[in-house]
């Protein structure tokens, strides 16, 4: 138990800070605190509910419950015969609109994009009836790969109408923080799920071997008032993305 030492003493600090916060999510964000210092990494494994409420002196309830928020967000990977381990893949959420950046912050994790293309195109024929525009009508082409922990996860290719982005270059790793920025607020997504084997491209940027799968995710993006804002084409090292849907 003494390898839980540094998880615990951080535990027992936010529990001993005097808020209004209820006793499980202390323990929910401590946690998620443990990952975003490195104390608690992918593959680790916490202790079990028995051994938490031993440790902090808090009931199995309470317990359950912070482990119940941290499985919710996908923190948590539950194993039946092995125990609770920090979740080492990256959920790609198609229930909100969040951006990648955030939903790897909220892991834990640090984010990092390279920009390959900032363009604008003429849209073709199948982009224009997604973003509900004339065929042929100016949209930014936005290409980067994805990193997560400086590791190369993704390849990423975004189209939107032009009229939404007025300086590209203010887009740096976000870009629903650009989208904020210009009071645009993305509140669905719509997605589509398959599995492909890798191009060459994504080989040679992922740093994958022909063996490894790869999820395509297509996803547009709407705001409030259900206009399209983004349409999406993602290929994602399916060894390390794990897709959420309502």
């Amino acid at each position: 138990m003494t390898t839980y030492q540094p998880l615990i003493e951080l535990i027992k600090a936010r529990i001993a800070q005097k808020d209004k916060s209820p006793l499980y999510m202390k323990i929910s964000e401590s946690v998620k605190t443990a990952t975003e210092q490195n104390i608690l990494k992918g593959g680790d494994f916490i202790p079990t509910e028995r051994e938490f409420s031993e440790l902090l002196s808090v009931s199995r309830i309470t317990i359950r419950k912070a482990l119940d928020v941290l499985n919710k967000e996908g923190v948590l990977v539950r194993s039946r015969g092995l125990g609770t381990m920090i979740s080492d893949t990256v959920e790609y959420s198609g229930k909100t609109a969040t951006g990648f950046s955030q939903q790897v912050v909220l892991k834990g994790k640090k984010p990092d994009t390279l920009w390959i293309k900032k363009d604008t195109m003429p849209c073709s024929a199948d982009i224009a009836e997604i973003l509900n525009l004339k065929e042929g009508e100016k949209v930014f082409l936005l290409k980067r790969v994805r990193y997560i922990d400086e590791q190369a996860v993704s390849i990423e290719e975004s189209y939107v109408p032009s009229e939404l982005i007025h300086d590209p270059d203010e887009i740096q790793l976000s870009l629903y923080d650009y989208f904020h920025s210009q009071n645009i607020t993305p509140s669905r997504t719509q997605s589509r799920v398959s599995a492909k084997m890798p191009t060459e491209e994504s080989l040679e940027k992922l740093n994958i071997d022909s063996t490894t799968p790869v999820l395509l995710i297509e996803q547009t993006a709407f705001d409030s008032s259900g206009r399209p804002i983004e349409y999406s084409i993602n290929h994602c090292r399916g060894d390390l993305y794990v897709f959420v849907s309502e």
